[in-house]
């Protein structure tokens, strides 16, 4: 019996090796920027809304432009059908946050989908949740009356 020649197995083997430990790679690096595309939206939105919020002339139009100014940061970002959740709390006023001293706290609550990765189980696509806070003293941006 002859021995079977090894020749060019190595570059097989390298090729198949690359692909099995490429390709993982790809997808973390894929998913960490879309989290970070994500957690920079969500910063920006939290910011945008507590700065709209602070310029409102009341609560509810503080709100409403809260929200309409979140949904907007995001879009910015090209997050554009993710959800969104605003909670506004005032402190030391919470039923009136246009009064003297109050400081206005925006948290935004979203989740992006992970890429490239299926439905599994029926579970609907993998997403990472994210959030941010940001507080406004209402005299900042305005002057206080």
């Amino acid at each position: 019996m002859r021995a079977r020649s090894q020749r060019g197995s190595g570059l097989v083997e390298m090729v198949w090796l690359s692909l099995i430990l490429l390709l993982p790679l790809l997808w973390i690096v894929l998913a960490a920027f879309e989290v970070q595309r994500g957690s920079f939206g969500v910063s920006g939105a939290a910011r945008a809304a507590a700065r709209a919020y602070a310029l409102a002339p009341n609560d509810v139009a503080g709100r409403e432009r809260a929200a309409a100014v979140a949904r907007q940061a995001l879009a910015d970002q090209g997050l554009h059908d993710v959800p969104v959740r605003v909670r506004i709390t005032c402190s030391p006023y919470p039923r009136d946050c246009h009064n003297g001293t109050s400081v206005i706290t925006v948290r935004v609550e979203s989740a992006v989908t992970l890429p490239l990765l299926p439905d599994v189980l029926g579970a609907g696509a993998p997403t990472f949740q994210l959030s941010s806070v940001h507080a406004v003293p209402i005299g900042r941006y305005q002057e206080v009356r």
